[in-house]
């Protein structure tokens, strides 16, 4: 430049410098229009060296600031061939320790983007950077500044970013396609060879959000999500599909201290949920529209021409599948199939249009926000995309069912309401979705031994009566698991040993990652884990057995309303498929046993009707060896059976057959060698029996036995092995019940049968006073049988001399 300008232009004051900068524009004016480009780019040089040398003076380095923009002022869009000289260097003085340098410069790049307007662009991702540290500045001269520019920057981006097309070509370093700089932009008639590419590339500017969404400062926080707005606000960059790349970074702005940061992400996040649903609304309708159409076309008759080989290129896209020559319009419509929203004649816009979504990674970051170390208003979020999710796009969080139950289901009982309603909304829509699906195939018919007979064996919970186990052991027999297929977890027994309990942490739990671009395929959604059976099957999306995993891990959860939902889950799935889970080999029988034990009366009363469930619709096998393991379980933990066990059994009366229920009973007890624990039992069938609203039909049933093979069938259920005191307590609560004097004496045989065996004290006692206070209520009290009952308890106080005189009177 002019010496005269130069040293203006480097001039203490700034007027002069000014006045400098204008005369240099001038200057750069005249070469432009003498073509002297040579000039240009030396001047270019000089002001660089000016305002980048850090050993410059300030008013050295703001002189080739201020002339540098005179330039591109002079210069206009012309100024695009220099940018790649000056634009680095000029973006370095936005980090400077000099307040003025980052104010000058950031006034320089504003009159530069002012005039080159869409070109600028080409660098958008570095000034982006750039300004993103302006934004939390310290100094507010310096921010004022910076606003400014990226309101330019947000003007120029909302009007050109998606059509504009550099008028100059780019430097080679960005055309280079490895860096993915640029997006090829096609243009109608183009030929294909050097196609031109637009400006702004969107897929290169969302790895750098990717890695600043992440900042703390609310400043840059509150850059950032308007940026992402005016970008979501420009329809053909379709911002939405690149939503997984930043959605897990901004949901953390939605726990921020400042309340502009956290309103401003509110409004963000229901856009993009607003848009999500235009998106699975539009191609809802395609595929609806797609087989009406199709079927029209099919009923309108074709004459010979048609029929032939020479056919155009609509009525190829209809009929040939996967030719190499048909336009690929996934998701948008096709003029062949003529609907209402065909817009490609039209050439109007539609939401939702040729959108593409990675429904599978948005769901795995919704998941992750559920993990108990987010924010409650990050997971309340969570919860409410997901609902809304099974409202329009539930076919893809199938597959995710076995992620998203443990996500869920402990949220039920959630401290905060607002998370609790969300869960209790998430989980209700989920249930309403499995339900709803069609059911599955039945699988090959299981084959199975016999199980076992002993209650030893197939105890859940550990014993110290080693003698009975022996015993009993003898008579137990094996039970055989049909094979299991490799990638199937081998069957836990259902015979276990006394002392092991329910190991429930060898269930597996499915892994899943997520991709970091955004794919066009639904099907991809978390359906890794699932296994085609056949090459002609379509696997199901639904993983049956994994989800029955993570509900039985649930049953370990220290909150009720988990527990309670994880069984009515397991009742809602084998309602659906019987055959396919829940089967006696399959590991979950032990744990379903052991929740019996639960202090919630809701959880038992669910588990016993997931287990009255299991043995409907199971073989006469499965009920077996679920009254084995009952009667273990209550042998084992005299606590519950104290407690819980008249609770239990009245539940399995109303679920199940009574009859069944006191039959097998029976005659799992007539091999008892432990007298006082079937003492128990039996007292307590009998209080039942006598007592319970559940058992009214059955005590009707036993009222009105006439014939002699009613009498043997009454016989069998009680258990001829069943000797001495345990027949005889049922005997007396079954004269109570009938007013049919033929059938007293049978029983009256056995009573008689006491003196033969000795007792404890405790054991007559405890026999004799619930036995009294039955006699003496009214209501079943019955005149003609006092003879009996006193002949009876009179004998019994004879074999037995030790009763107490209480006792004695009352018989008296």
């Amino acid at each position: 430049m002019d010496s005269t300008v130069s040293k203006q232009l480097v001039d203490k004051i700034y007027e002069k410098r000014k006045a400098a900068a204008l005369e240099l524009e001038k200057q750069i004016r005249e070469c432009h229009q003498q073509g002297d480009d040579r000039r240009i780019a030396q001047i270019i040089d000089q002001l660089i060296d000016m305002l980048s040398n850090p050993s410059n003076p300030l008013h050295v380095r703001n002189g080739g600031l201020i002339g540098l923009a005179g330039t591109a002022i002079a210069l206009g869009v012309e100024v695009a061939p220099y940018m790649d000289k000056f634009i680095y260097p000029l973006l370095d003085c936005f980090v400077d320790p000099e307040n003025r340098i980052r104010y000058f410069s950031a006034e320089c790049l504003y009159n530069i983007a002012k005039v080159s307007k869409g070109e600028i662009l080409v660098y958008f991702n570095e000034i982006f950077d750039a300004l993103s540290k302006l934004a939390a500045d310290s100094e507010l001269s310096v921010k004022n500044g910076a606003e400014l520019l990226d309101r330019l920057l947000k003007d120029i981006v909302a009007e050109s970013a998606s059509v504009y097309i550099p008028i100059y070509p780019e430097p080679e370093k960005l055309r280079d396609d490895n860096h993915g700089v640029l997006v090829p932009h096609p243009v109608p008639g183009d030929d294909g060879h050097g196609t031109p590419k637009k400006a702004f590339s969107l897929a290169h500017f969302i790895p750098l959000l990717r890695e600043r969404i992440y900042v703390v400062s609310p400043f840059t926080r509150s850059y950032l999500v308007s940026w992402i707005t005016v970008l979501d606000s420009v329809p053909e960059l379709e911002l939405i599909s690149y939503l997984p790349e930043f959605l897990d970074g901004l949901l953390k702005y939605l726990s921020d201290p400042t309340d502009d940061v956290r309103v401003a992400t509110e409004v963000l996040l229901a856009d993009f949920l607003r848009e999500i649903r235009e998106v699975c609304t539009f191609k809802t309708r395609i595929e609806e529209a797609k087989p009406s159409k199709r079927a029209g076309e099919d009923s309108i008759p074709r004459t010979n021409s048609e029929k032939g080989l020479d056919v155009d290129q609509s009525e190829r896209a209809v009929f040939l599948d996967g030719s190499d020559t048909r336009p690929n319009y996934e998701n948008e419509p096709r003029d062949d199939y003529g609907s209402d929203f065909d817009i490609r004649d039209t050439g109007a816009w539609i939401p939702g249009q040729g959108v593409k979504m990675d429904f599978g990674s948005i769901i795995e970051i919704l998941i992750q926000q559920l993990d108990g170390e987010h924010a409650e208003i990050q997971q309340s979020t969570a919860l409410r995309w997901l609902a809304e999710f099974l409202t329009f796009a539930s076919d893809v969080l199938v597959p995710f069912t076995p992620r998203l139950l443990p996500a869920i289901l402990p949220n039920l009982a959630h401290h905060d309401p607002m998370i609790q309603s969300a869960a209790i909304r998430t989980n209700k829509l989920l249930l309403s979705v499995i339900q709803n699906l069609p059911s599955p195939p039945p699988d090959k018919p299981r084959t199975q031994d016999k199980p076992p007979a002993s209650r030893a064996q197939a105890s859940p919970t550990p014993t110290a009566n080693t003698s009975r186990q022996s015993t009993s052991g003898k008579e137990s027999k094996e039970v055989s698991s049909p094979e299991s297929p490799a990638d199937v977890n081998p069957p836990v027994p259902l015979v276990r040993p006394r002392g092991s309990g329910t190991d429930l942490s060898t269930i597996p739990a499915s892994d899943a990652s997520r991709p970091h671009s955004p794919i066009s395929s639904l099907s991809h959604s978390g359906q890794s884990h699932v296994l085609q059976s056949s090459v002609f099957e379509e696997p199901d999306p639904f993983d049956y057995q994994a989800t029955v995993n993570e509900l039985t891990v649930q049953f370990l959860s220290e909150f009720e309303e988990t527990r309670v939902a994880a069984l009515k889950w397991l009742i809602m799935l084998h309602q659906k498929a019987p055959k396919k889970i829940l089967a006696m080999d399959d590991g979950t029988f032990p744990a379903l046993l052991k929740t019996l034990s639960d202090n919630s009366e809701e959880v038992i009363k669910h588990d016993l009707q997931l287990l009255a469930q299991i043995s409907s619709s199971s073989e006469e096998n499965y009920f077996k060896a679920f009254m084995i393991n009952l009667l273990e379980l209550f042998s084992t933990d005299r606590r519950l059976l104290e407690n819980r066990g008249s609770f239990i059994i009245r539940q399995l009366c109303l679920n199940l057959n009574t009859e069944r229920i006191y039959r097998t009973f029976a005659e799992i007890l007539e091999k008892e060698d432990d007298l006082e624990f079937a003492s128990v039992i039996v007292q307590k069938l009998n209080m039942i029996l006598i007592t319970s609203p559940e058992l009214t039909d059955f005590r009707k049933r036993l009222k009105s036995l006439e014939t002699r093979t009613d009498k043997r069938c009454l016989q069998r259920y009680i258990g001829r092995g069943v000797t001495m005191l345990l027949q005889s307590f049922l005997c007396v609560s079954l004269l109570k019940l009938t007013n049919t004097p033929r059938i007293y004496s049978p029983y009256l045989r056995i009573w008689r049968r006491m003196y033969k065996c000795s007792f404890k004290s405790t054991s007559l006692y405890n026999l004799l006073n619930p036995l009294f206070s039955l006699i003496s209520a009214y209501n079943y009290w019955n005149p003609n049988a006092t003879r009996i009952y006193s002949n009876v308890c009179m004998g019994c106080s004879c074999s037995y001399r030790r009763v107490q005189p209480s006792y004695l009177f009352e018989i008296d």
